[in-house]
């Protein structure tokens, strides 16, 4: 059993736009649409449980109704963080849901994903128990101390970028955040870094450049540009 965890809960505010970037119409649909159907398109896909702001709720269940999302099993509200928006996802799966299922992170604005990154963070997952998607990175990299000043050099073939989704079973989520309370750790950026904090191996599955997270204009962007792409 796989449930897709979608997390919309964010405000978007790098964007610049009166609503959540998440919400945002792009080619005359709502970005979170997007998301919402590659997961109900793909057949390794059994549900989905959306985490999203308290008051988008029941936007988020009038966009699957319009758009066929027969998969969606619950949406609930998020929190302050991203952690915390998990956290109130996986308590409502574990409510439905036997301990042992794979429960797949993912960022409800990365609406890209494709079939084959799924499939191959399932692969990781079922071999060696979690899986992150990762993409290497092409850039020079530098680490500086102080702005603008370039200091130490860091070698690129060493340095990952992770994206989502990002696949654990659905009890060893539920015991990294009662661990993380437990031990007062500072809230995790995602869920790979909260196992990593909690000295946990996190296992790399493939990513791509396509799977890109709409963060700023520039991305919605490239977004338009690629869904234009397919529809060539």
């Amino acid at each position: 059993m796989t449930i897709a965890l979608l997390i919309a809960g964010g405000v978007g505010a790098r964007m610049g736009q009166d609503i959540p970037k998440q919400f945002m119409e792009v080619l005359g649909k709502p970005v979170i649409a997007y998301t919402m159907e590659r997961f109900q398109r793909c057949p390794l896909i059994d549900g989905m449980v959306i985490v999203t702001l308290k008051e988008w709720i029941w936007k988020v269940k009038e966009f699957a109704e319009t758009y066929g999302i027969s998969k969606l099993r619950t949406v609930v509200a998020g929190g302050a963080t991203g952690h915390e928006s998990i956290h109130n996802g996986i308590v409502a799966i574990a409510k439905a849901f036997p301990p042992d299922t794979a429960v797949m992170i993912h960022d409800a604005v990365r609406p890209m994903v494709d079939d084959a990154i799924i499939a191959d963070n399932l692969a990781v997952y079922h071999e060696k128990g979690n899986a992150t998607t990762v993409t290497a990175c092409a850039e020079v990299l530098f680490q500086s101390d102080l702005p603008m000043e370039l200091n130490r050099h860091i070698d690129r073939s060493k340095v990952w970028r992770t994206q989502t989704p990002q696949t654990f079973r659905l009890d060893r989520l539920l015991w990294a955040h009662k661990e993380a309370t437990a031990r007062n750790l500072p809230s995790p950026l995602a869920t790979c870094h909260l196992f990593s904090m909690l000295g946990e191996k996190v296992y790399f599955a493939k990513g791509g450049e396509r799977n890109l997270k709409l963060t700023t204009k520039d991305d919605v962007a490239i977004f338009k540009a690629l869904l234009s792409m397919n529809a060539n």
